[in-house]
């Protein structure tokens, strides 16, 4: 038998966090004022990353931000349309790395 991917996916995630630190003044791009936005508030969704940041492609820049360490998470909310219609959209999740973490790779 091989080796469990999800198991490894999971393992490799909990070696990579990151912890977001940029600040206001550093934010320079599209893909800063995301991670600036979901240390600050915790959450976002596309409709918040288009009309705050101009960014339209949030899906691709979480992404990139999961890709190099961040623990990102998406929860579906279903929301009303202006038709009355129930649609699903992501609200992204950002979770701080436990403090233990922290320590162990300072240490």
């Amino acid at each position: 038998m091989g080796i469990n991917n999800s198991y490894c996916n999971v393992a490799n995630k909990k070696n990579k966090m990151k912890t977001i630190t940029i600040t206001s003044e550093e934010v320079k791009s599209q893909a800063d004022a995301v991670l600036w936005h979901l240390k600050t508030y915790g959450t976002i969704t596309s409709y918040e990353a288009i009309k705050e940041y101009g960014a339209t492609r949030l899906a691709d820049i979480i992404f990139k931000h999961k890709k190099n360490g961040y623990d990102i998470d998406s929860i579906p909310l279903t929301k009303k349309t202006r038709f009355g219609r129930n649609t699903t959209i992501a609200q992204y999740t950002y979770t701080d790395p436990p403090q233990q973490f922290i320590q162990d790779i300072l240490f």
